[in-house]
């Protein structure tokens, strides 16, 4: 009965299926993990790369937010070998500049009295990494315009704290909606996560939720 046993558990041990592959977001950002959800691919885990962040000197918006995109998907593969790595960063440019995740009060002010009545881009670069070590990245870029601000909506906008943490110090995807009369491009994108392009690149490389 014992040999009778021993071979049962071997047998058993021998058809345990491997480990599927899972999805892992490089990002804290909250935005992503619910664009995510949205489209039904939720990450089995949230690991943000916590990485360098600082522009070049000179360095172009584009190339900024790839590079920042595939070193923060580099940093968290070494953590998670046998997953799926998905990384992004969301720029906003005006012409050649690169405005920044405001701090504080006088830099947000500034981001959106340079927004105030013009049109700007958002760069999106989105990197996936298969367990195999594939990569594919892609790049989307939304045209939006803001209205001219009076110092009264700035002053509003300032004093609701939307702005902290967001890139070029304001948030689509809440008040500011109220200062944009046109976007052209991907909608999501702004907010964080281009969708349609980042389905392509896991799917693409073998993901299944």
């Amino acid at each position: 009965m014992a040999v009778a046993q021993g071979k049962a558990t071997a047998s058993a041990d021998a058809a345990e299926p491997a480990k599927a592959a899972l999805l892992v977001l490089a990002s804290a950002s909250p935005r992503r993990l619910q664009l995510l959800q949205q489209i039904g691919m939720t990450p089995a885990d949230i690991d943000p790369a916590d990485i360098d962040e600082t522009p070049k000197k000179g360095e172009l918006p584009a190339r900024y937010a790839r590079r920042i995109a595939a070193e923060k998907a580099a940093a968290v593969a070494g953590r998670h070998g046998g997953d799926f790595i998905l990384a992004a960063d969301t720029v906003v440019a005006v012409g050649r500049r690169i405005l920044p995740k405001p701090e504080n009060e006088d830099a947000a002010r500034a981001c959106l009295s340079l927004l105030s009545g013009r049109r700007h881009r958002v760069l999106g670069a989105v990197v996936a990494r298969a367990p195999d070590g594939r990569c594919a990245e892609t790049l989307v870029t939304t045209a939006v315009t803001f209205k001219r601000l009076s110092r009264a909506e700035i002053d509003g906008y300032l004093a609701s704290g939307e702005w902290r943490g967001k890139a070029g110090g304001y948030a689509i995807q809440g008040f500011a909606a109220a200062f944009i009369p046109r976007i052209i491009g991907s909608y999501p994108n702004v907010v964080g996560l281009p969708l349609v392009e980042t389905r392509n690149l896991l799917t693409g490389l073998g993901y299944r939720a």
